[in-house]
């Protein structure tokens, strides 16, 4: 499941939170319960100032006795 997390400020309380770019659910603020982002079909929508993106990370190295095709 390919996608970013991205830190998020909240509005209210400022507090910073990372949260997953595909949100499946409404993603509240840890401290305040304000909510920092809504779920759509597709990218979540961010209620908060956006401050960094996380992008995901590609795969370089091999677990043992896993194959290099995936």
């Amino acid at each position: 499941m390919p996608g970013n997390f991205y830190t998020v400020r909240c509005p209210d309380c400022e507090n910073e939170q990372a949260v997953f770019g595909k949100a499946a659910s409404t993603v509240p603020c840890a401290v305040c319960g304000t909510t920092l982002a809504t779920p759509t079909s597709g990218k979540a929508v961010f209620e908060g100032e956006v401050l960094d993106i996380v992008e995901r990370r590609e795969r370089t190295d091999t677990i043992a006795g896993e194959s290099e095709a995936q």
